[in-house]
């Protein structure tokens, strides 16, 4: 593991030979990740909604770079991703997500936050294990510690909805689906890893609908605390690369693990609730009807 305190793409070992998938890797921080690990060698699939778009990025990207069709937001597309998908997969990074959105449904009922950035992620990466060699890196966010898993009502069908704290709450169910897996993959044995990494603050197109003076005041601490996008994406070039121990959080080591080089940092309190976990992963192994579909890892 490097112990380099100002660690940066450029300390990204050779990949050649290394296969990854990187959901969102068409756009944003997505795209940025799956360019600095292309220069390091590795084969990046960019599994995207818009695939004319991925394409036009992996054109640009070059050498053995390649865009293939999902839409987190549906069940049948990921099921269509990883029954396509042959032989291993060394790293896959569930990067994608949406922020503060209207309320929405995706294609199978589920809040569209919800839906989108934890239950497609976990819906793919449960189909993809038994083709997964190295590890699974999971993004979130550092607004996971303000989120709540309420579950009795996880899809907001009773709640007033409220956009921020749906997003919150879809980041800790990264964090919780990250560290159950974790715990799954250790009592099976495996030598697959999952790692959690978020980018502090970074000026991306995430929130950029979000008006208002809520908009405003975000931009404003974005520029004034946040990282730019070549700190952004270090987090998960760190936690994809590095030999690093399961469950590890990786993140900016500077003011308030907002910006900086990453590190491992300590978990906060909301990502140790291990009875909240696993009871949230029986409840999305249920809503995503996985219960005979997944393989034994490896």
């Amino acid at each position: 593991m490097s112990t380099n305190q100002r660690w940066t793409a450029a300390d990204l070992p050779d990949m050649r030979g290394r296969s990854v998938v990187i959901t969102g890797g068409g756009q944003g921080l997505g795209e940025l990740t799956a360019r600095a690990l292309a220069r390091a060698g590795a084969k990046v699939v960019l599994a995207v909604r818009d695939l004319a778009k991925g394409e036009r990025v992996a054109a640009d990207i070059g050498g053995d770079a390649e865009a293939r069709p999902l839409d987190l937001a549906s069940l049948a597309s990921i099921r269509a991703f990883a029954q396509a998908w042959n032989g291993d997969l060394d790293v896959l990074i569930n990067n994608a997500g949406i922020m503060q959105v209207p309320a929405a449904r995706t294609a199978d009922g589920f809040e569209l936050q919800l839906g989108t950035n934890h239950l497609g992620h976990f819906a793919l990466t449960n189909l993809l294990l038994n083709h997964i060699t190295d590890r699974v890196v999971v993004v979130t966010s550092a607004l996971h510690s303000r989120g709540h898993i309420q579950l009795d009502d996880l899809n907001w069908e009773r709640r007033p909805y409220n956009s921020l704290q749906a997003y919150r709450d879809s980041k800790l169910a990264n964090v919780l689906f990250a560290f159950e897996l974790q715990r799954r993959l250790t009592q099976a044995r495996s030598n697959v890893r999952a790692v959690v990494a978020h980018p502090g603050i970074a000026p991306t197109t995430l929130a950029s609908h979000i008006g208002g003076f809520v908009g405003f005041m975000q931009r404003r601490v974005t520029d004034l605390l946040g990282n730019d996008l070549d700190h952004a994406i270090l987090p998960a070039l760190y936690a994809a690369s590095q030999d690093l121990p399961g469950g590890a959080f990786i993140g900016p080591n500077g003011f308030g693990h907002l910006r900086g080089y990453p590190a491992i940092q300590e978990l906060s309190p909301a990502a140790l609730d291990t009875e909240t976990a696993s009871a949230l992963w029986a409840l999305s192994t249920q809503l995503t009807h996985l219960e005979t579909e997944v393989e034994q890892v490896r």
